[in-house]
């Protein structure tokens, strides 16, 4: 069976997910993340009633917002760690730290998440879609390059389910025109490439808390990481109101309503020794399944890459032709799956206008990541039996 595809044979999209009817033997195994466990719930009451009784009574940017920022950036090994109330917002706020004005050009991923162009165009600038890699399914450096031209502002590589961008390619070009990195990191806390931590290779980096990402809490919320500290003091103004949080009613620029929570801060805080077990876990599938479809690459299925260098663990996704069979023989076994991004961004009827015309409209990469790709279930409560059942399911569909 082979594994090439051409975007002329590319099949229509599926579902955006494949959730079977549960087993009556109870061996369902769901890709959709399960509910709060009951720990969780405890703390989450916990802290609630703490920050609800606390004699302070300040419920955004308090004290344990602030202790968060500073315990993040140690981690992260920057100089200032900067929480806003979602990763949309925070990709906003790095984009207008950077720079980006109305009429700039910025360079973005064809295959990956609506906001990293939708936030672009909420600043007025224009979205430029740069091929990804048809089998780590991040951006494109030499494709991205190839874009750039005197408009251009910045790049936004985005690090997408088990694999980091070539960030040490990223800056390399970016320096070499001028032109701003906002690493969006909001799939990879925990993840590092050469020993150095996401988030940190920018200009600026982001995290994102969203309940499905490796470090997801109840909520919305999210960080921008930056050793600069005019950008980061920037970013500060913005996210609220472009106030500087010394005089309030002082606005220093426009700025945004995106400030954070101190329940969501304390919650955060409270188990921010278990982030790194939390990581290593979803790694630990993650090379399970590595370990099983080793020898199925020959039958057609593409895993992602093995080792722990430049990989992060947001979801894993395997690749095949046969995708939307695969998605059936899963859900028939009563096992989960999903296709994130069925259409690569540009083919989107809201970024169309932008898709370029001529040569500059292909985009082979992303056509094929597109139509490929199927996750399977990566979660934390996952038992050990559970992602065995899912690997011998899968494996008997490429015997």
């Amino acid at each position: 069976m082979t594994t090439e595809m051409t975007t002329e044979t590319a099949p229509p999209a599926p579902a955006e997910s494949t959730e079977p009817a549960s087993p009556s033997d109870g061996t369902a195994v769901p890709y959709a993340h399960t509910p709060l466990p009951d720990a969780e719930r405890e703390l989450l009451r916990e802290v609630l009633y703490e920050v609800g009784t606390d004699p302070e009574q300040k419920f955004i940017l308090g004290r344990r917002t602030a202790e968060l920022e500073r315990r993040l950036a140690d981690r992260a090994g920057v100089r200032d760690a900067v929480a806003c109330a979602s990763g949309t917002g925070a990709l906003t706020l790095a984009l207008r730290a950077v720079g980006v004005v109305p009429g700039d050009e910025v360079i973005v991923p064809a295959f990956g998440a609506e906001p990293l162009a939708a936030t672009v165009l909420g600043l007025g600038a224009v979205p430029v879609f740069a091929d990804v890699d048809p089998v780590t399914m991040v951006m494109d450096p030499a494709d991205a390059e190839s874009r750039v031209t005197e408009r251009t502002r910045a790049v936004v590589p985005a690090h997408t389910f088990t694999a980091m961008a070539d960030m040490p390619a990223m800056v390399t070009f970016a320096r070499r025109h001028g032109i701003a990195v906002v690493e969006d990191a909001a799939v990879a806390q925990g993840a590092t490439l050469g020993g150095r931590a996401a988030g940190t290779w920018g200009d600026v980096g982001l995290y994102s808390f969203f309940p499905v990402k490796p470090f997801g809490m109840p909520g919305e919320g999210a960080v921008v990481l930056s050793d600069d500290a005019e950008l980061a003091a920037l970013v500060r103004r913005l996210r609220n109101h472009g106030q500087d949080g010394v005089r309030r009613f002082v606005h220093h620029e426009v700025g945004y309503n995106s400030r954070f929570d101190e329940v969501l801060a304390g919650f955060q805080l409270a188990r921010l020794h278990r982030a790194d077990d939390m990581v290593a876990r979803r790694a630990a599938i993650a090379e399970h399944y590595n370990a099983r479809f080793a020898a199925l690459r020959g039958r057609g299925l593409i895993a992602p890459a093995t080792g722990e260098d430049g990989r992060c663990h947001y979801v894993y996704a395997v690749q095949t032709i046969c995708r939307d069979s695969l998605a059936a023989h899963l859900a028939a076994h009563g096992i989960g799956s999903r296709v994130y991004y069925p259409v690569p961004l540009p083919r989107l009827a809201g970024f169309a206008a932008y898709a370029g015309e001529g040569a500059r409209a292909r985009r082979p990469g992303a056509e094929l990541a597109s139509a490929r790709h199927l996750a399977l279930p990566l979660r934390l409560n996952l038992t050990d039996s559970q992602v065995t059942r899912t690997a011998d399911v899968v494996s008997a569909f490429f015997d």
